[in-house]
C-alpha cells in the first residue's frame, strides 16, 4: 500500500502475545471472507469488484457516455439523492478533493434525501431554481422514506424548470429488475444504472452509486478504482499479520476491544477528510454494532477539537483508542509572514510553513495522547488524490469485514436500522 501505517505508539499497549493470540482468528476471518463461507456471504461481491470493473470496462464506458451526454447541458450542479451508503462514499471523495471554498472548473455536488429537515430541503429547492442541475437518485428499492420524499420534491422542480427535457437530466441508480424507482425510471424514461445484488450500500462506493456522481463532477474514477484494485490485489493475496495491513488494523482493533477500549476515535488534522470519517463511521458502525457488541466509531477534527473534546481524550475516561488519518502534502501552503517583531509572540514561527506547524501539532497530539494512556496508531497518505482515496477506502472495507467476522457478527446486514422505520411508519399511518 502507498498509505503507510504507523503502529509505533500503540505497541506500548499491545504485547507480542496479544498479536500471536489473535492472528489465527484473523486468518480464519480472512479465509471466511474470501471463501464466502461466513454470515452475509451473498453480499461479498465488493471484494473483487474494483479489478473486475476495470477488467470489463463496460460500466465505465457507459458512465463516460453519460458524462458526455450530460455535459451538453453545461450543468453547474450535480444533485445526489440518497442516504447512508448511497451518498456518503461520493461525498467523502468529493469533499476530500474539492478546495474548501469550491472549485470553479467542476460542477458543485450537493445532496438531498440524506435527512428530512424541512428547512434544508426548502432552501435547496430555492437554490436549485437559479442553478442548472442534473440529478442522480440512488435507492435500491426506491421506497426509503428520506430519498423518496426528496426525489418527489426535486423531480417536480425539474419538470417545472425543463418540461419534457427533465427526464434526460435525471439518472436513477437502483435495482436491476424490481422496486418503485426501477418502475418509475421505466415509465419516465430515465437512464439507469444497477446496484449489484451482492454489494450492500456501505460497501458500494466503487459501484455506480459512488462512481457516477463523481464522474459527473469531473473526477478521475478510473484512478479511484485503480487505487482500490491495487489494494485489493495486496489484501486478497496475503494472509499473515506481517504482510497484510488490513489484518494488522483489524487485529489492533480487536485487541483494544478485548482490553475494554470500546470506542475508536478517527482523528485528522486535515478538515477535508472530515466526511471520509463520516463514511468510515457508517461502514464500521453498521457492520459491527450488533448483538450488543461492537466498537463505537467516533471522529474528531483537530486542532479544532483539541480545544473541546481534546480535554476529554487527554484526561477523561480511558475508554478510547485513536487512529490518526494524515496527509503528508496538501495542494497548497502558506508561509507565516516575517515581521521581525514579537508583538504577537510568534517570532519563533516567522518564515515557517503553516503545514509544518500543523504537522508538529499533530505529532505533539499523538505523543500527548499516548502518554496520557490513549493507544494511538496512524494511517498516512502522501497526498490527496483519487488513487490514494480508492486505496484507503478499499483498505477500510476489507479491514471492516475482517474485524466484524473476528468479533462474531455478520458484517453485511443492518437489522437495527429497520426499528426506527417501523415506528415511524406506525406514527405516520402507513398501511402495511
Amino acid at each position: 500500500m502507498k498509505t503507510i501505517a504507523d503502529v509505533n505508539l500503540v505497541k506500548n499497549f499491545i504485547s507480542e502475545k496479544d498479536f500471536s493470540d489473535i492472528e489465527p482468528l484473523l486468518v480464519h476471518s480472512w479465509n471466511t471472507l474470501l471463501n464466502k463461507t461466513g454470515a452475509g456471504a451473498t453480499f461479498t461481491g465488493w471484494v473483487n469488484w474494483p479489478s473486475a470493473l476495470l477488467g470489463s470496462g463496460n460500466i465505465l464506458r457507459q458512465m463516460e457516455q453519460t458524462c458526455t451526454r450530460m455535459a451538453e447541458y453545461k450543468p453547474d450542479t450535480v444533485v445526489v439523492i440518497g442516504i447512508g451508503g448511497s451518498y456518503l462514499g461520493a461525498r467523502a471523495v468529493y469533499d476530500a478533493l474539492t478546495p474548501p471554498f469550491g472549485s470553479s472548473d467542476k460542477p458543485q455536488m450537493i445532496f438531498a434525501g440524506h435527512q428530512m429537515d424541512a428547512d434544508y430541503h426548502f432552501r435547496l429547492l430555492q437554490y436549485l431554481r437559479d442553478r442548472n442541475p442534473v440529478v442522480v437518485v440512488i435507492s435500491k428499492s426506491g421506497t426509503t422514506t428520506e430519498p423518496a420524499i426528496a426525489f418527489r420534491l426535486i423531480r417536480t422542480l425539474m419538470e417545472e424548470k425543463y418540461g419534457a427535457d427533465a427526464a434526460d437530466r435525471i439518472v436513477a441508480v437502483t435495482d436491476e429488475k424490481k422496486g418503485a424507482l426501477r418502475s418509475l425510471a421505466i415509465s419516465q424514461g430515465y437512464e439507469t444504472y444497477v446496484i449489484p445484488d451482492d454489494i450492500g450500500g456501505r460497501f458500494s462506493v466503487f459501484t455506480p452509486v459512488g462512481l457516477l456522481p463523481l464522474a459527473l463532477c469531473g473526477f478521475n474514477i478510473r484512478q479511484l478504482l485503480q487505487g482500490a484494485a491495487t489494494c485489493e490485489a495486496e489484501l486478497t493475496q496475503n494472509n499473515t499479520l506481517q504482510t497484510n495491513p488490513a489484518m494488522q488494523y483489524a487485529a489492533v482493533r480487536q485487541i483494544m476491544y478485548r482490553q475494554g477500549k470500546r470506542t475508536e476515535l478517527m482523528a485528522t488534522f486535515c478538515p477535508r477528510l472530515a466526511t471520509l470519517s463520516e463514511w468510515w463511521k457508517q461502514l464500521f458502525g453498521e457492520s459491527e454494532g450488533k448483538h450488543h457488541k461492537g466498537i463505537f466509531p467516533a471522529s474528531l477534527v483537530f486542532s479544532t477539537d483539541l480545544h473541546s473534546l481534546g480535554q476529554f481524550v487527554q484526561d477523561g475516561l480511558r475508554i478510547f483508542f485513536e487512529t490518526f488519518l494524515s496527509v503528508q502534502q496538501l495542494p497548497e501552503d502558506v508561509q507565516i509572514p516575517v515581521l521581525n517583531s514579537d508583538s504577537d509572540e510568534l517570532l519563533y514561527l516567522e518564515g515557517k510553513k503553516l503545514s509544518y506547524v500543523n504537522r508538529k501539532a499533530e505529532e505533539a497530539t499523538r505523543l500527548a495522547h499516548a502518554e496520557g494512556g490513549v493507544p494511538v496508531m496512524a494511517l498516512e497518505m502522501d497526498n490527496l488524490n483519487e488513487f490514494n482515496l480508492g486505496e484507503l477506502m478499499y483498505f477500510f472495507e476489507f479491514a471492516c469485514a475482517l474485524s466484524a467476522y473476528t468479533l462474531g457478527v455478520n458484517p453485511f446486514d443492518q437489522p437495527g436500522v429497520e426499528a426506527y422505520k417501523q415506528k415511524m411508519f406506525e406514527l405516520l399511518g402507513k398501511k402495511k
